[in-house]
């Protein structure tokens, strides 16, 4: 059976957090784009631009000791649980001060301490590393619970329905969270499956599947917290798909002749931080001056991580093999 999610008030406090969240991942999307056009980030980049929801209001709902893994367009999930943006955009920068030292880049960040497993330049790689950090979890009994992001074009892959087979059989405490932004890289999702809910994958399997607006904050987190409520009870997973729209192309750089300019603009207008700054002010949470003064402020943390980034080293090339293999006592390749 599919569930629809149409989202419950917060608090306050909490809302105001999800939209300061939000905002910062704006505007480091919006100033990594501009650094790597200008010629300063080498490789490819992703942006979160336009999703900002889905991650935000998922995180929400986790605590410090869950587990996410994250996929190639991950820069959202990473500012959402929290991470630090001048060791995240040397990353990016590629340089020694970066969270993996500058050996991921864009898109491979991962920070353990923060419970990323991962940002992953394979398509839908995150599935069953969340499944295994969920079997894990239920083996050792720690009560963490894991969050395997992935997009459309992922879910056709048959790693997912191999771990949504097995994560229901053993009930493990995943949630397995579908960002549909309605493209496979270049193909439309009518182009590349028949059904309209990807949420209904979840069926055969005997779990529940949730399809909720992943451009309200509100109903993401409402969908999260009820997942992962599930996941801490010990009856096993859930497979939500967040409905919402990459307002940026695949990759910077590309043409992005694949959307059409209509269906653009009526995604544009629902864009999951306006929606947030009208909630907010008609709530009586916040002013106009406050929503500006949080954007003012996430534009001059980014401004810093920039600076910072900029001034940080390449690692050298005598640190090229390390973390890169397992190193056994005493230091010795094993």
């Amino acid at each position: 059976m599919i569930g629809q999610v149409k989202g419950v008030a917060v608090g306050a406090e909490l809302l105001t957090e999800m939209y300061v969240s939000m905002v910062r991942i704006r505007e480091f999307e919006t100033a990594v784009e501009r650094v790597f056009l200008a010629g300063k980030i080498p490789g490819f980049l992703h942006l979160y631009t336009g999703e900002e929801a889905v991650a935000v209001g998922v995180m929400a709902a986790l605590d410090p000791h869950d587990y996410i893994a994250s996929t190639h367009r991950g820069h959202g999930h990473v500012i959402a649980r929290g991470g630090d943006m001048k060791p995240m955009l040397a990353e990016v920068y590629g340089r020694a001060t970066g969270y993996c030292h500058g050996k991921g880049g864009s898109m491979h960040i991962a920070n353990l301490e923060l419970g990323i497993l991962g940002a992953n330049g394979i398509v839908g790689a995150s599935i069953p590393l969340a499944t295994g950090a969920a079997f894990a979890s239920k083996y050792k009994g720690n009560g963490a619970v894991a969050v395997g992001f992935f997009g459309d074009g992922a879910s056709n892959r048959g790693t997912l329905h191999e771990a949504l087979n097995l994560a229901a059989l053993w009930c493990l405490p995943v949630i397995y969270v579908c960002e549909n932004n309605g493209f496979g890289e270049f193909t439309p999702q009518a182009g590349h499956m028949k059904v309209c809910d990807i949420a209904g994958r979840a069926v055969p399997f005997g779990i529940p599947g949730v399809v909720v607006d992943g451009n309200d904050v509100q109903a993401v987190h409402e969908a999260a917290t009820d997942a992962v409520d599930r996941a801490r009870r010990g009856d096993g997973p859930t497979l939500i798909e967040c409905k919402t729209w990459r307002q940026s192309v695949h990759e910077v750089g590309d043409p992005g002749v694949e959307r059409d300019p209509e269906e653009h603009m009526i995604w544009l207008a629902k864009d999951p931080i306006s929606r947030c700054s009208q909630q907010l002010i008609a709530s009586g949470y916040a002013t106009q001056s406050d929503l500006e003064q949080i954007r003012e402020d996430a534009r001059h943390e980014v401004a810093e991580a920039v600076e910072y980034a900029e001034n940080s080293p390449f690692p050298p090339t005598s640190d090229a093999a390390t973390d890169v293999f397992s190193n056994g006592p005493g230091g010795a390749l094993s």
